[in-house]
């Protein structure tokens, strides 16, 4: 007998989820569903990537009463790439159910189309909180009736500002309804907004921070606030990525070194939360094909950031904990091909690092730029593999792209006329 059918996932559900090739329920879904499904508040703290959107879908979809023809289930998330993501889980599994509707809402999308939309009675909405509290002051979406609450990214929801936005929304739901709060970590705001409007949740955890992968190396250099920008701009120049994730703290830093670098000639884009969804899509495509070469982002922009050849990421902005640097360092190394993770960080930066070395038992090597740049003369990275691995992922891009020629371009300065 499946896994799924055990848990209390019907036949239907489980060959659904068969023909897209999932045979065996993740640890978090192992536990969270049976939970989900006693109708019990869940807090479930876990990563990305480990399974958690189906740990809250399946059960919602079993419970739904689809003879009601009202918003049962309310999804909130983050980003306008998570509401999408979810949203095409969703409908993946409910092709074929002609008596089942789900509607994405989310920023940088027409309202009038969401309206439209609306009239088809989805009994699962996803959205964004901003978006959210638009139609519920327009009164075209009404929340009295929600039996099923979702908070997804919980601690990154929270991180970004949505706190009052998420407590307005919670505050439209009726207190009868059951709420599952989903996060990577739990720090203090998430644990305070779960005792105000949970009841008596029970606590998952599953798969606590893994280490980094062996095949991306890792170096922290030390420099000051002022010389920051110069220090990447370097950077840059001696390691010449192929393509690179640059990471900073907020959208107005992320925008400020875009021009930065845009200014001195390098091929680049930014990625934060305050771009229209076409636009978000035709930067990540351009970084996909490598038009772009450097790709600069807040976190939550880059959840879920998943691009073939990255081969360098830059921590521009130290990450705030040990999870956010796993996250980001991750965007690198992928399909078995080396990658170098590079973290700047000043002394006041120094119990951070220290941190994340101590949650992650590991041992970053420290270097100033200078020694960085000696090391990169005595083991270059233009070695046999290097040029090997490099001439793979330009090969697998000209491929893809046709006959781009992204790789005229460089990362010279421009010169002045």
């Amino acid at each position: 007998m499946s896994e799924f059918l055990s848990l209390g996932i019907s036949t239907t559900v489980v060959d659904k989820l068969r023909g897209y090739g999932i045979a065996t329920p993740t640890p978090i879904q192992h536990r969270a569903i049976p939970i989900i499904m006693k109708d019990m508040d869940t807090i479930a703290q876990a990563q990305t990537g480990t399974g958690k959107t189906l740990a809250f879908i399946l059960p919602i979809l079993e419970k739904l009463n689809r003879k009601e023809g009202h918003i049962q289930a309310l999804i909130v998330t983050p980003t306008r790439e998570l509401a999408l993501q979810i949203t095409d889980e969703i409908e993946k599994l409910i092709h074929d159910f002609d008596d089942i509707n789900v509607l994405a809402v989310y920023g940088g999308q027409d309202v009038d189309r969401q309206l439209k939309k609306l009239k088809n009675h989805p009994q699962i909405v996803v959205g964004t909180p901003g978006r959210l509290l638009d139609h519920i002051r327009r009164e075209t979406i009404q929340l009295a009736n929600v039996s099923y609450l979702v908070l997804d990214e919980a601690d990154q929801m929270l991180h970004i500002g949505f706190l009052s936005e998420v407590e307005d929304i919670i505050k439209e739901t009726p207190a009868s309804r059951q709420t599952m709060l989903f996060s990577a970590t739990i720090p203090p705001e998430v644990k305070k907004l779960a005792n105000k409007y949970m009841r008596t949740p029970e606590y998952i955890q599953v798969e606590k921070v893994q280490g980094p992968a062996d095949n991306v190396k890792q170096i922290a250099i030390h420099t000051i606030d002022r010389a920051k920008q110069a220090t990447l701009i370097q950077l840059i120049e001696t390691h010449r990525p192929f393509l690179a994730v640059i990471f900073c703290r907020t959208k107005r830093r992320v925008s400020k070194l875009y021009e930065i670098l845009k200014s001195h000639g390098f091929p680049c884009d930014e990625l934060h939360g305050d771009l229209s969804q076409t636009k978000r899509e035709q930067v990540m495509k351009r970084f996909r094909d490598a038009e772009i070469q450097l790709l600069i982002a807040t976190d939550v922009a880059a959840r879920g950031l998943d691009v073939e050849g990255v081969t360098h990421v830059f921590n521009y902005d130290i990450p705030q904990d040990p999870e956010s640097y796993i996250h980001r360092i991750g965007r690198t190394g992928r399909a078995g091909m080396k990658g170098l993770a590079i973290t700047l960080y000043s002394t006041k930066d120094r119990p951070t690092l220290d941190l994340i070395e101590k949650e992650l038992n590991i041992r970053i090597n420290k270097q100033n730029l200078g020694n960085a740049n000696k090391e990169k003369e005595t083991q270059p990275d233009t070695s046999a593999k290097k040029r090997q691995d490099g001439q793979q992922m330009k090969n697998v891009h000209q491929k893809k792209n046709g006959e781009r020629k992204h790789q005229k371009k460089n990362f010279a300065r421009k010169k002045p006329h």
